[in-house]
């Protein structure tokens, strides 16, 4: 982990960040996590005032890109999004069918130590170019990983939003 990690708040900048689940596991594998996930980001979104500019939900990580908010630095939302969407998906037990057999960390966030990675990585984004550039990157992520076969197909990302769709999860930001 780095020590003496500066981030650069108060700028005005957009920050894409990402954030990986514990281990790079699975966590946000069901509809339901992914659906809670973005469900939560739009709740912190009107606690703190910031612009939510794109988002990608995959399986293992997230990629946000986001304004600085009214309220508190960009931390200070990471730190809320992330304990609450950790105490939401830990909180309740996937429910096992008869038949299925009960594995230790196989199914359970509530079994393991942590939901998150402890840290997250944030990039300033301060030119056109370079939102641009994150956006393409975050948006063809589930393509690559082979999960749809166009950006826009996958609903858990602010792709269909840019794409004129209008069948996104989350109202996007699109004057940053």
């Amino acid at each position: 982990m780095p020590k003496n990690l500066k981030r650069c708040y108060g700028q005005k900048d957009l920050h894409f960040i990402t954030c990986s689940c514990y281990r790079r596991l699975p966590l946000f594998r069901s509809v339901r996590a992914r659906n809670a996930f973005v469900r939560i980001l739009d709740e912190v979104r009107a606690k703190y005032g910031f612009a939510v500019v794109g988002y990608v939900v995959m399986p293992e990580h997230v990629h946000l890109l986001l304004s600085e908010p009214q309220k508190g630095t960009p931390s200070t939302v990471m730190q809320v999004l992330k304990q609450r969407v950790s105490r939401e998906l830990r909180r309740r037990k996937r429910r096992i069918l008869p038949g299925q057999l009960e594995l230790p960390f196989a199914n359970s966030a509530a079994a393991l130590p942590q939901f998150w990675q402890r840290r997250f990585h944030d990039f300033n984004v301060w030119r056109a170019k370079k939102r641009s550039e994150k956006l393409e990157y975050m948006h063809s992520n589930p393509v690559k990983r082979g999960l749809v076969v166009r950006p826009d197909d996958w609903a858990w990302s602010s792709a269909a939003g840019y794409a004129g769709c209008g069948s996104e999860l989350l109202a996007i930001d699109f004057k940053w």
